[in-house]
């Protein structure tokens, strides 16, 4: 590891590379420190802290929701947009599946539609989110519609910005721009997270109390130690089927065997963010209404940090695992590719038998993928209920799983162009 770190520092182009990227993390951790004028953020902080669903819109916004900063919203109307322009692609809307099948091109066409429902979407949820702070915490100074489509319009204009960012990145930096801001939003707040979770659990005020503190303190740390160490577990988790090739000049040599890999968890974290967006929009709609039993009882119902809201969080998160991977790994497609490639699953035959098959062991493993991700999204709302750490500072497994994917993922990047760089230079030589 050391080695390959300093290789990538030594060639050239991949450091340029990293340097570019740091300083575009830079102008975006820059941005999230400019708050937009008028906002009480002393308010909207307390708000924040009481509140596990708009603790889990912050999370997912790097933590600049907190200070309603101009890049409050993060990348977050980008990735639903994301999501709905693919799963409208999948045969819901004819014109959206040619062009995912077109290639380079139709993939274009899908991103620059992808900007433009972002925009919407990001306008949206800007005013409906500043009107709801402003009616539930009293954030703003001055209380009218030109205020909040003052404030929705340079939300939006931010987020737009970040996904700029995220595509220069992408360009000319290392990773998936749009992760890597994600990874850095959550990866900062973590130092305040464990600062706050000493001040929180040390008390100084006897030497018992502070050596039980201590422990505590050790133990949440351990926690956190234990719980990545069981994420990168999963995320590198596959399912090997052994496939042969029909052609004899395509065989495996000796006693090597080739695989059919599918992952454990071919979802990621993607079920997550739409259990929590589910379960957040019917909160937000209700803002909008005058406080009534209704509207005070669905929130009750809806909070994650309740019992009742907990159960309905686990279960959408279990139903959009199953739905995603679903999407993500087409049974079918795979026969398909597996027949054109003139291997076959070994025992079983072409055709239906093989999607049939696939389609089985899928399921089982998303079985186990969906348990695991449901424990490691509900782990922060159910260490308060059972112990007595705060869940200002309980464990966020949602930010976890994000920071260890994105780690992954770009360090497979980074050596990936580094060994390119290497034959490279031998075939050169």
């Amino acid at each position: 590891m050391i080695k390959n770190l300093i290789s990538m520092f030594k060639n050239k182009e991949i450091r340029n590379k990293i340097l570019f990227t740091l300083a575009m993390l830079f102008v975006f951790r820059l941005g999230n420190g400019i708050p937009i004028p008028g906002i009480n953020t002393d308010a909207l902080m307390a708000g924040v802290a009481d509140n596990s669903l708009i603790g889990m819109m912050n999370l997912l916004g790097g933590g600049a929701l907190e200070k309603f900063s101009i890049f409050a919203l993060g990348v977050g109307p980008y990735i639903t947009a994301s999501i709905i322009i693919q799963l409208l692609a999948m045969d819901v809307i004819p014109a959206l599946t040619e062009m995912s099948k077109n290639g380079q091109q139709g993939r274009m066409q899908m991103d620059k539609i992808t900007r433009y429902v972002s925009v919407i979407l990001g306008f949206f949820q800007a005013y409906t989110m500043t009107y709801a702070f402003d009616v539930n915490y009293s954030i703003l100074t001055n209380s009218s519609v030109s205020s909040y489509l003052f404030i929705a319009t340079i939300l939006t204009a931010g987020t737009c910005f970040l996904v700029w960012i995220g595509d220069r990145i992408s360009q000319f930096g290392i990773g998936n721009g749009v992760s890597i801001i994600i990874f850095a939003g959550i990866v900062s707040n973590l130092p305040w997270q464990f600062i706050s979770a000493f001040k929180t659990l040390v008390d100084t005020s006897s030497g018992a109390a502070a050596f039980g503190g201590v422990v505590s303190f050790i133990i949440l740390v351990a926690m956190y130690i234990a719980i990545i160490v069981l994420v990168i577990f999963m995320n590198e988790a596959v399912r090997k089927i052994p496939i042969q090739y029909t052609s004899s000049g395509l065989r495996s040599q000796g006693k090597s065997v080739n695989y059919l890999p599918l992952k454990i968890n071919s979802a990621s974290v993607i079920p997550v963010i739409f259990a929590s967006a589910v379960m957040i929009a019917p909160v937000t709609i209700m803002s909008f209404f005058e406080a009534n039993s209704f509207t005070t009882s669905l929130t009750k119902i809806l909070d994650f940090s309740k019992p009742l809201g907990l159960c309905i969080y686990v279960v959408l998160v279990i139903l959009f695992t199953f739905f995603y991977t679903n999407l993500q790994v087409d049974p079918k497609q795979i026969a398909e590719n597996l027949n054109k490639q003139g291997t076959y699953i070994l025992g079983i035959r072409p055709g239906s038998e093989t999607v049939a098959y696939v389609s089985k062991v899928l399921n089982r493993i998303t079985v186990l993928g969906a348990l695991f991700l449901a424990a490691i999204a509900a782990l922060p709302y159910l260490l308060p209920m059972f112990t007595n750490i705060p869940s200002s500072i309980s464990i966020g497994g949602t930010g976890i799983i994000i920071v260890v994917g994105v780690a992954l993922e770009t360090v497979k990047d980074l050596e990936g162009q580094l060994t390119q760089k290497v034959y490279r230079g031998f075939v050169h030589r």
